[in-house]
């Protein structure tokens, strides 16, 4: 092995190592795992019988029996020298704890809360974990519990556990939306809800979970109050990025205007309707059209509670007392996820508030325009095309390793973007076309210029891309193969029924004998229609396992002839249903009109099954071939 060749090995498996700590770590608030250590603090030991002296095991198993008579004789017992404040189990939780999280019965919970020893506050009752009662009740989420325990003492609910995490933050945890508002009402209600609810680790962490559970709307009626009285940690940011919504496109951008001028019109119909048994097809349209307006009208409300969201916090941080050159520490981390995320939005508005991020640097030295090559956003690179002069800095711009922009599109593209794409000569065709585009964009003496280990962009793409474009090859080899047999079946079918006409012959003149049937001349033009198509299609389909399959050839080539071989098979096969349907109805349906509506009812059930079963792969490829390009200006706005 060449020096060379080790030094490129060590800064491969530095950049691998290094993309690794860039991506996100799993949440921190992953239910499964809240789950898990709620359940270890506040479930029953599996050691208590070996380990816990004989009073605490007593009243521990009377609790969970929820004998009241049983726990009441306890207590009263003088030789039994265990209180209900008392801790009874290894992790620290009192008998109340353990009535809270177990004991299903409110009354006898009421009854245990009231032997509690004098003048004792149910906030200073916690755990090894600092939980108190109401951190319990918030993770099992009894409200009824949770409403006993506020009346008695209203100072729980702003007691933290060793955490510093609120019961509120608990109960969001848990997704536990009934609980959450109860929670909140209280607290408005005992104290006003202003920059000390929601200060320090607790206040981030509460938005922090409503951010990660998508509730934008929830996270922005929460900080009304606030106005911008206080900023936030980098968590608050990060977490917006990490979820930020994606944008409607342009069609359903078009769809909800439409549904925004007929809303009323289309509720006073879904109103009729309802009062109607009918089951028309108009009926089922307007439904299936009401539903997917819906779900438009919803995503398209997230996205502008998150932009609200978004501008808040961004406002917050840039208009804190603290000096300017201590705003990166909160933007640098999340401007660089939201690069990775594709969240054109959350750049945009970072770079607003604070111009000098557009230089920020992560630790492989890459700005977010390089880290946006690096991992494919092309909503990210498009900003170049909103820049003044400043984007011709990155026509020549290199990292450490003097790679310019090209050296980088010619990296191969995180597993995460590639899995996006169907099919590995797809994403041959997609990882071309950045390249491509990076080419066109750059200055002329960078297409060949060498980085560090002397390589040029062309060599670093044909290494990295090795494996894909072998994969891409097997992948349309396997996939031709299998669609050139069923062509040559369909031929073979076609043809014979094309000298073997339904109804036979005139044996004197050789003339069909249903040559004036309307249904006859359906049959022939069918049948025709499939024979071209389906031997246009196999002499396609052939070509496509005899070609070279180069490199550059996947770019537009081969997933052209791909594309239109099976749009002529789709086409063949569509036609010989119908030519099969002509042939029934000639053959049987002669006098029987009634034979023509399951005919007309199996044969477009058939079209509609192969065109549903094919029609992602020829969206997939036509999209790829012919649809609008990802790159290019797609905002008015100037970026920088």
């Amino acid at each position: 092995m060449t020096p060379l060749t080790e030094k490129r090995d060590e800064s491969n498996r530095r950049d691998q190592h290094n993309e690794r700590d860039d991506q996100p770590a799993d949440s921190d608030f992953s239910a499964k795992d809240v789950w898990d250590e709620l359940q270890t603090i506040y479930g029953p030991s599996n050691k208590q019988e070996e380990e816990l002296p004989y009073d605490q095991r007593t009243i521990f198993e009377a609790i969970l029996s929820g004998n009241w008579e049983e726990v009441d004789g306890l207590l009263n017992n003088r030789s039994f020298k265990v209180t209900v404040v008392d801790k009874v189990a290894n992790n620290g939780n009192t008998a109340l704890h353990i009535a809270v999280g177990n004991v299903t019965d409110q009354e006898f919970l009421r009854k245990l809360l009231g032997v509690t020893p004098e003048n004792t506050q149910l906030s200073n009752v916690q755990n090894s974990d600092g939980s108190t009662l109401l951190h319990v009740a918030a993770m099992v989420g009894d409200v009824i519990v949770a409403e006993m325990l506020v009346a008695r003492e209203a100072a729980l609910l702003f007691t933290k556990d060793k955490k510093h995490r609120l019961p509120l933050a608990i109960a969001l945890l848990n997704l536990d939306e009934k609980m959450s508002r109860f929670l909140k009402d209280q607290m408005i209600k005992y104290r006003e809800w202003n920059t000390d609810v929601l200060s320090g680790i607790s206040g981030d962490e509460l938005l922090v979970i409503l951010i990660s559970s998508k509730q934008f709307e929830k996270a922005n009626e929460w900080l009304k109050p606030l106005h911008k009285t206080r900023y936030y940690s980098d968590a608050v940011l990060m977490a917006i990025a990490q979820n930020f919504p994606s944008e409607l496109n342009a069609l359903e951008k078009y769809i909800d205007i439409i549904h925004r001028r007929v809303k009323g019109i289309l509720k006073t119909a879904s109103d009729y309707m309802k009062g109607r048994r009918s089951n028309s097809l108009f009926e089922m349209i307007i439904w299936v059209y009401v539903a997917m307006c819906i779900s438009i009208e919803e995503r398209a409300r997230v996205y502008n509670d998150a932009i609200k969201l978004l501008n808040h916090v961004c406002s917050s941080i840039h208009d804190n007392y603290q000096p300017i050159s201590e705003h990166h520490r909160y933007y640098k981390d999340p401007i660089f996820e939201a690069t990775r995320q594709n969240a054109y939005e959350v750049v945009q508005q970072i770079v607003l508030r604070f111009p000098n991020a557009i230089w920020s640097a992560n630790e492989d030295g890459h700005n977010i325009v390089q880290y946006a090559v690096i991992n494919r956003s092309e909503n990210v690179y498009n900003v170049l095309y909103q820049m003044n002069k400043h984007k011709n800095t990155y026509k020549t711009i290199k990292d450490p390793s003097q790679n310019n922009l090209l050296h980088l599109a010619a990296r191969l593209a995180p597993a995460s973007r590639l899995n996006l794409i169907s099919g590995a000569a797809l994403q041959v065709q997609h990882e071309l076309k950045w390249f491509k585009e990076v080419k066109r964009f750059v200055s002329p003496l960078c297409i060949t210029e060498k980085n560090s280990f002397g390589e040029t962009p062309e060599m670093v793409f044909t290494r990295e891309h090795k494996e894909l474009v072998i994969e891409g090859e097997k992948w349309i080899k396997t996939t031709a193969e299998s669609y050139t047999i069923t062509v040559a079946l369909i031929t073979t079918i076609v043809f014979a029924a094309a000298i073997t006409v339904p109804g036979g012959n005139n044996q004197d003149m050789g003339i069909p004998l249903f040559t004036n049937n309307p249904a006859f001349t359906i049959f022939a033009i069918s049948d025709a229609i499939s024979l071209f198509t389906a031997v246009t299609s196999l002499l396609i389909f052939l070509s496509i396992l005899t070609t070279r399959f180069a490199q550059q050839d996947f770019l537009y080539k081969l997933p052209t002839k791909l594309m239109v071989g099976l749009v002529m098979l789709l086409t063949s096969t569509t036609a010989m249903i119908v030519a099969f349907g002509a042939t029934l109805y000639l053959v049987f349906g002669q006098g029987n009109s009634k034979i023509l509506i399951p005919i007309v009812v199996l044969t477009c059930l058939s079209i509609i099954s192969f065109v549903i079963l094919q029609f992602p792969l020829i969206r997939d490829l036509m999209t790829a071939r012919f649809g609008r390009s990802i790159f290019g200006k797609k905002r008015d706005e100037p970026f920088y």
